[in-house]
Formats: C-alpha cells, structure tokens, sequence
C-alpha cells in the first residue's frame, strides 16, 4: 500500500518536474495531500449525446465515434490542430492550441473515442476546444457518472496538469490503497452519527458511486473538518480557563464611579450597560477575561473600553489600548483625555511617529506604573516597552493584528492581564462560532439615541452634475463630505491616478471650497495635517482611499460618496458608510457605480441600500463572497483553511459539530480515555499545539 506521508513525487505520473509544480501551486507535497485536494464540482458523464443533438446551450456534452481526419491550420503561433470527430450523426470538430505534435501522435485517425467536452459554436459549426479523449476501455473511470472538476492554475496547464490530470492521479493512488484508509474518528462516534467511514468517504468524494453517495461523503467530510475545528477551540478554552488565573479587580472604585456620576458625556444605552456589567464580572471573577466586544461604527464600543481601563486603574493597574493606525490611536487619545479632564489621570500616547525624547520620557514611566493608561498602535508590542502591571489590553478592529502580535503584548506580563478585543465588523454567527468559538462574545446592538439612519442611495457615474449640485447645498448647510476611492493593490496605479484625478475634478468643480487628500502613501505627518483640516472644518471636502474606513470621527460630516462601489465588498461599504451619521443631521451615503454591473454586484449594492443592520450584511456577505480564509489573512494561527466545508452553507453542520465535540469534552475533559486517542493524534496532527494561540485570543 502506497503510504500517505510519502512524497508526492513517487506516485505514478508525477517525477521531479510535476511534484514541484503540485507543491508551488497548490501545496501537495505529500499523498495524503492529493488526497485532500477535493473537486470543487462534479460534471454529470451518465450520458452519451449525439453530434446531432448539440446546440448551444450545453454546458458539457459526452460522445462516442471516430476522428476521421487531422489538419494544422495557421502557422507557427497561430497554429491549430483540428480533429474531424463522427458519430455517423453529424460532423463536430475538436481544436487544439497547444501540445499539436503530442495529441496527433497519442490519438489515431479511425480509432474509437470517448470525447468530453464544452461544445461553442462558430461559424454556424459546432466545435470542442481541448477535449478529454479516451479509449472505450476507460469507461468505467472516465463515464457512466459523476466526473470531478479540481482546481488548477495556468502554470499547471502548461505543463498539462489539468483537471483531468488531477483526476488521474487520484485514481492512481486510491487505486494504490489496497486497504482501508486509517478511520479519523472513534468507532462509537460514526455508530452513533451514522456516517459513511472515512475510507468510503474518501473513495465517494473522488469518485462518486450516486449522487446519494457523494452527498453522504460530502458531509461526513464536511463534520470531520469543522468537527476538529470546534474541538480544538473548545479544548483550547477549556485549558485556558484552567490554568490561566486573571488578575482580580473586585472595587468598581472612585475614578470608575466620578466618571459615571459627573463626566458622562451621554446616558449610556441599555445594551452599553449590559456589556458594562459583563465585563465588570469577568474582571472580578478571578479568571482571565477574553471577551469579543462586537458593535457597529458609532455604538459607543469606546466609550465602554474606557470604562472598563478605569475598572483596571481603580484596581491599580495598568490598561493598554492598541489601535492599528496612528490616526484612530490620536482620536482614542484625543477622546480620552477631554473625558479625564476631570480625574488625575494620566494617559500616554505611543505611536511609530513618537519623537524620540517623548519616548524617553514615556518608557521609564509606563515601565514604573506612573502612567496609568496608554493609548498606542503596534509601538506597544516593541521589546522596549514594559509596564509594571498590566491589568487590561483592549485590542482596537482586531482583524488588522495578527495573533501572534496580540500575544506580544500580553506576553510582557508576568500575569496574563484581561483581555477585550473590539471589532465594528459585525461577525455572522457561523464565523464567529470557527474564528471565536473561544472567546465571550458581548454585542451592542443599540446605537445612541438622536442618531438618524443614514439614507443610501445608488448613482450611476454619468449622472455627476445632480451628484455635484446635491454636495453643493450640502456644503452650503454647512456639512462636509467624504470621497472614497477603491485602492486595490493589483491595480494600484490605476486606482491611484483615479485618485489624484478625481482629487483634480473635485478641486476644479468646487473652487469655492477646500478640498484635501488623504492615501496610504502619504508621510504619518503630511496625512495627520490633511486629516486635520477636515476634522477641524477648515476643508469641506475629503477625498481619500479606505484610509478612513476605521477611526476618523467627524461629526459634520454628512456625506459620504464612494467611488467605483462595485469594486468594495459589502462589509467594507458598510464601514465606510459607518464613518458618517454620527451627529444629528441626517447624512447620507452615494454608491457611485458604472451601468455594467454584475449579478452579484447588483445584488450587494442593493443590500446597502435597503439595510442598516450590520449582521445581516455580515451574513449576506459571508453568503456572496464565502469565507475564504478564515480570517481573511492567516491570523488564526491554526494555519486552518476549509478544505471542503462552507460557513456561508454548512451552518447545521457546523453546530452539529460543536454539539458533538462538546459532549465529547464533557465526558473526558482531557481526552484522556484510549477510546479518545484517535481524536488526540488527529488533533496533533492537524495543528500546532507546541505554540498555544487559542490561549491569546
């Protein structure tokens, strides 16, 4: 039997050559590998068509019949091989652009062949451009069912290691593992779920016997994945809680209550309360807090952070926010000490851009406790930077900061502090339960009283005098405006000229008033000065990159258009448009698109207009774009991608899942019991346990 860890490269038909490319591409470097590189979907090959059947609106089409003839038409680059294909019904040819000298000697004139292909027509012929041809010997593996479509990528074309290639591979190994593949989960667990073992699932997947039996393989597949996912995460919680003893802070004290009592710059909502209390809880518990705060843009989620850091302080110890730009650390700051005005309190701010001797005045104070709370970007996580005792790290949009940097500022204490991790990216519920399954979820889903819904609207871009017209009188009301343009790094100097030129159009089309630039190329300081003519209302209007997505807070500003809004995602369009409506006035947001729009562009836009609950877009994007990786980069430090599940589709499954790994966990906490080893090696295997992120967050 051809061992699973062995390398790819000795399976039949790959080499040296083959197995590079494999591994470069798509990170087979093993059988076991290959064996986890699923179909993405599956051609029905059940049935044989006629030549005389074909039209134009087959997908995909089977024949049998011989090729009668061989011409290479054009020359050189331009050279095509063209195969007359017959069935006695009709005439259909087959082309070839590439590997001429190869397909006319491999297949002969005269000889019988299955052909699998897409049928287009030209000319008013019909024609199939590089079909799968094989010998009628091959038909129980090439036909009679389900056919597998994987993955590939031009490199791998070239060196015809296409889907059907893929496929082949596949029938060669599995044909290799005379014996059972080893079972990924106890023998009481399939008993009890009825599932296929994994072995047939494997075999189905590949090559499926019905579609009841791929449907049967797919979710034993699919519970398997999501299954050790939920483990892991819930046997990473379960230690956490064990072993990591919090930091006490059982007084709500005088700074908390003076804050509450007198400086209030608002009522609090009932759902800010709530959180409130919440974290009041976990930080007196005993226990080390790891809680997800989730709200949307302007539900007071800072406000809350900062009353939790005074819970710290009245404790005294320390409290960090770390935020992932220097301009939303500067407003935190900002906002901060005009609420401390009141309290003898001092906050640092630490940034990149901190001049030198502010640093050494800073780090000798922060390192001996005289510097209650600090406020700073990833500066926090430098090897220079110690406290004397840290009591709570509030991780500002954690999504921009990789696990392994959040572990690099709790890992500076001696006791882990508490930990609140903050996010205005609503997180549909199947995400949150594989991203956060670890972590205390609190949500505010109230915004302040007085905030009016901001109204969306969709303009298409050859309507710019109404739009121009409509900013004017907004500007005359005294309101300011937000520009948006999309900065894709693929496409980064195309977006940038759209930039610097739609910043040219605004300055021509509204010589009346100010207009400033801020982009990400700009100097921390030249983009802090732009920004602070906005802010301050010297310039009306601010035309920007998604720089300002996150933490540019401007009450005056009322209007938000968004350049080329087909080319943001929905969660992205939701921030921006969250960047407005935070003072009394009503504002608005303008989707400004092109006419040609795909279905699902179309479909996201229409979205924006009619919603403003931030977790049903979360949910609707999650149904339009997938999950691609988990986190969107590689941050969950499981190096977790989903093989075969879908968060967007396999929620049942998901919960279905962490039910079953949670009375697992139940009944043998450690996974002690030789009847649980299985799950324990699988676990091993399929992450990292040396390094214990889920012990961060």
């Amino acid at each position: 039997m051809k061992e699973l860890s062995s390398d790819i490269m000795y399976l039949p038909g790959v080499g040296p050559k083959k197995a590079a490319l494999l591994k470069g591409e798509l990170g087979i470097a093993t059988c076991e590998d290959l064996l986890y590189c699923f179909p993405y979907r599956y051609v029905d090959r059940s049935r044989f068509y006629k030549v005389s059947e074909i039209d134009g609106t087959m997908p995909y089409i089977q024949l049998k019949g011989r090729i009668v003839r061989f011409d290479t038409l054009g020359e050189q680059r331009t050279a095509r091989l063209v195969g007359r294909f017959t069935d006695g019904s009709g005439f259909i040819d087959l082309v070839w652009f590439k590997g001429l000298k190869y397909i006319a000697e491999k297949y002969k004139v005269g000889q019988e062949y299955i052909v699998f292909g897409k049928p287009t027509e030209f000319g008013g012929n019909f024609n199939i451009v590089h079909p799968d041809l094989d010998s009628p010997e091959d038909v129980r593996q090439v036909a009679g069912g389900l056919m597998p479509l994987y993955n590939t990528t031009e490199a791998m074309k070239k060196m015809f290691l296409h889907s059907r290639a893929i496929q082949q591979l596949q029938y060669t190994l599995l044909s290799e593992l005379n014996r059972p593949l080893p079972e990924t989960l106890p023998a009481r667990l399939t008993a009890q779920l009825h599932m296929l073992s994994f072995s047939e699932a494997m075999r189905n997947i590949h090559f499926p016997a019905s579609a009841a039996m791929l449907a049967a393989a797919q979710l034993r597949l699919k519970f398997d994945e999501l299954f050790y996912i939920q483990l892991n995460i819930l046997l990473t919680s379960r230690l956490r809680r064990q072993k990591l003893q919090g930091l006490r802070c059982p007084v709500v004290g005088e700074h908390f209550h003076t804050f509450y009592r007198d400086c209030l710059p608002f009522e609090l909502t009932g759902a800010q309360k709530r959180v409130v209390r919440e974290i009041r809880a976990d930080m007196g518990s005993g226990r080390q807090m790891n809680r997800l705060l989730q709200g949307d843009v302007g539900s007071g989620k800072t406000l809350v952070a900062f009353m939790s850091m005074l819970i710290a302080v009245d404790n005294h110890y320390q409290a960090c926010i770390m935020a992932p730009t220097e301009i939303l650390a500067q407003q935190h700051y900002a906002s901060f000490t005009k609420m401390l005005s009141n309290m003898e309190i001092d906050a640092a701010l630490l940034t990149g851009s901190t001049k030198k001797r502010e640093r050494n005045r800073l780090l000798p104070a922060i390192a001996a406790g005289e510097i209650p709370l600090i406020i700073g970007t990833h500066a926090l996580l430098e090897g220079a930077v110690n406290f004397a005792s840290l009591g709570l790290a509030v991780i500002d949009e954690q999504h921009r900061f990789g696990v392994a940097q959040r572990s690099g500022l709790w890992m500076k204490n001696k006791t882990v502090p508490h930990v609140l991790i903050m996010t205005a990216t609503p997180i549909p519920r199947t995400l949150a339960m594989t991203l956060y399954g670890d972590l205390d979820v609190s949500v505010i889903d109230e915004m302040p009283p007085g905030r009016k819904p901001v109204k969306t609207v969709h303009r298409f871009d050859n309507k710019r005098a109404e739009l121009y017209d409509f900013l004017r009188n907004e500007i005359r009301k005294g309101r300011q405006v937000y520009v948006v343009y999309p900065l894709i790094e693929e496409s980064e100097k195309v977006d940038f000229k759209n930039l610097e030129e739609g910043y040219k159009t605004f300055c021509e089309v509204f010589p009346e008033y100010r207009v400033c630039m801020v982009h990400g190329r700009m100097k921390p300081h030249e983009k802090e000065a732009a920004m602070q003519q906005f802010v301050s209302g010297q310039a009306h209007i601010l035309v920007a990159t998604t720089v300002i997505e996150v933490g540019v807070n401007v009450p005056n500003a009322s209007v938000m258009v968004i350049e080329s809004a087909e080319r943001f995602g929905l969660s992205q369009l939701h921030q921006l448009r969250g960047r407005v409506g935070r003072g009394a006035e009503q504002s608005y947001c303008i989707l400004v698109s092109s006419y040609k729009l795909s279905h699902e562009t179309r479909k996201r836009i229409e979205i924006m207009v009619e919603s403003h609950d931030g977790f049903k877009i979360a949910e609707a994007d999650l149904q339009l774009r997938g999950h691609g990786d988990l986190e969107g980069t590689q941050q969950s430090g499981y190096g977790q991608y989903l093989k075969i599940a879908d968060l967007a589709a396999d929620g049942q499954i998901l919960q279905h899942a962490r039910n079953m790994a949670e009375r697992v966990l139940d009944d043998d906490p450690q996974l002690d019991s030789p009847d649980n080893k299985i799950l324990r090696d699988r676990l091993n295997i399929l992450f990292d346990r040396k390094m214990n992120w889920g012990l961060i967050s």
